[in-house]
């Protein structure tokens, strides 16, 4: 079974949608309705990578990734969990994902695709590092996670040297030092080095990297066992992720709110180091920077005093328009190019994605596109500057900037009975399919029931539910659910047409979902 994806669960509808999901990607795929057979077929014929369900029957999935992992053949097996991580097989290294019950299969299917995608290249990095010569790559290929373990696994010894350049900043630099395997020192930039700087590069999505076999003399200044350093970034990494927008900004001034006699006495080391730093910078990234804790450790701490009220946070007003006009970071922007560089449908050659706009209203369909016009970047086509588009017209609604040569195009995909065919077709190599329902939900659900289900059987298509709601009108999901049975809690998004509040926010959230 070498190369092939393994699917593990007791749901048999479930079991078979994620194989077929697979199988229409080219993948190899087997199927088993327990974890007693699963781990049988395993270790017969060791597959590349194992599908194990959160509710797997006779042997769970958590012991069946513990008995993988301690077997020297199979260790290496790639292991996603689908269901609920509640004994923490992710941070504890028994899972490589967890994705939630309710993912697509779809969705399973192409993160199985993307995890095997980045094996072939972990093992083609592997091939070179068993020589004595110089690796070069770049990190949107390889994770330094990955990259390290790859090192560990070889026992190198050698000099990795990281570079970057990050939008609007200045090129950033990055070493880590391995000795048989052993991560032993790290430097980022100037100012920072051991574990502290190890984190800040682990969280690198893009740059370069080129490693060096060569004779490191220096002295020991991380001590932690690589697989347990690795393990810690993975999880601040995951903290950070989940908390990023709770945490203070880099460019923001902080100051303290209180006379240092009402300062408490007796607090934790990094708290200690953080007021300290405060009598001295007055940055959020020069305390992080000369702070010796990990960085995520210094911001939930700065946040800690914010909300006790002992430390005041000072948005500049350059800081704050400068994060209005940004609607996608850097990782988006690569993740959207790398997208549209398999060979995706792109009209002229153009880097430009496209979302298609469907609906039985017209009047919801210009409140939306009225809400489009308002993002940084986006440009309305002819057809919404006259006053369209009309419930008949398949034209563009305008054209949204991402990157450098970098687009989202805006397609209105007429919901009429009469455009049955082109719906298959302009379906084709779609980045997704918004779907305006505005209210009463029972009247949309019947004018957009043959769209839906003609969308629904294409393959790769993906579908999202935008719910308008103007002044007064409230709805429950629960209430979809039962009128779009089609309807996922995952694809679905409320936009408030008349609230007066800045839309920007929330159609960046939309945004950031349907994105690949």
């Amino acid at each position: 079974m070498t190369n092939t994806v393994l699917i593990a669960d007791s749901n048999p509808d479930r079991c078979r949608a994620i194989g077929e999901a697979c199988a229409h990607r080219g993948l190899a795929v087997a199927t088993v309705d327990s974890g007693a057979v699963a781990l049988e077929r395993t270790l017969a014929d060791v597959p590349e990578l194992v599908v194990a369900a959160g509710d797997l029957a006779l042997i769970a999935a958590r012991r069946l990734a513990e008995i993988l992992r301690a077997n020297p053949r199979t260790q290496h097996v790639r292991i996603v969990f689908v269901g609920r991580d509640t004994t923490g097989g992710l941070s504890s290294g028994l899972f490589d994902e967890v994705l939630p019950p309710e993912t697509h299969e779809r969705d399973v299917a192409s993160r199985v695709e993307a995890m095997l995608a980045q094996r072939a290249r972990i093992d083609a990095v592997g091939r070179e590092t068993s020589t004595d010569h110089e690796v070069q790559g770049q990190l949107s290929q390889i994770p330094l996670t990955d990259l390290l373990q790859v090192f560990h696994m070889n026992r190198r010894t050698g000099e990795l040297q990281l570079s970057r350049t990050e939008p609007g900043r200045r090129r950033e630099q990055g070493r880590v030092l391995l000795r048989d395997g052993n991560v032993v020192q790290a430097h980022a930039g100037p100012l920072v080095e051991g574990e502290k700087a190890l984190y800040r590069l682990l969280s690198w999505r893009d740059g370069s990297f080129a490693f060096a076999p060569t004779r490191v003399t220096a002295a020991a200044r991380i001590l932690t066992p690589t697989r347990a350093l690795l393990l810690e970034g993975v999880r601040q990494l995951d903290e950070w992720e989940r908390l990023r927008g709770n945490l203070p900004p880099l460019g923001a001034k902080v100051v303290l709110s209180v006379a240092k006699v009402e300062l408490p006495n007796a607090v934790h080391p990094v708290t200690q180091e953080v007021l300290l730093l405060l009598e001295i910078y007055d940055r959020v990234r020069e305390i992080v920077d000369h702070c010796g804790y990990p960085d995520y450790q210094v911001l939930r701490t700065l946040q800690t005093l914010i909300d006790r009220g002992l430390v005041e946070l000072q948005r500049e007003p350059e800081n704050a328009s400068s994060d209005r006009g940004t609607l996608f970071d850097a990782l988006q922007v690569r993740q959207l190019r790398e997208w549209l560089e398999k060979g995706r449908a792109r009209r002229s050659g153009s880097m430009a994605a496209k979302v298609l706009v469907a609906s039985a209203d017209p009047g919801a369909t210009r409140d939306f596109t009225r809400l489009l016009e308002s993002l940084p970047g986006m440009e309305a086509a002819p057809a919404v500057r006259d006053g369209g588009p009309n419930p008949g017209d398949l034209v563009e609604l305008g054209h949204l900037a991402v990157g450098e040569g970098l687009g989202i195009d805006w397609i209105h995909l007429p919901a009429a009975d009469s455009f049955r065919a082109t719906w298959p077709v302009a379906c084709h190599g779609a980045l997704g399919t918004l779907v305006l329902v505005s209210m009463p939900v029972g009247d949309t659900e019947a004018a957009l029931r043959p769209l839906l289900e003609q969308l629904s059987r294409q393959p790769d298509s993906r579908i999202f539910y935008v719910i308008l709601l103007r002044k007064g009108e409230r709805v429950q999901p629960e209430h979809l659910q039962e009128k779009l049975s089609l309807l996922s809690s995952s694809s679905l998004f409320l936009l408030q047409v008349e609230s007066g509040r800045d839309p920007v926010s929330l159609l960046k959230t939309m945004l950031a979902r349907v994105l690949p």
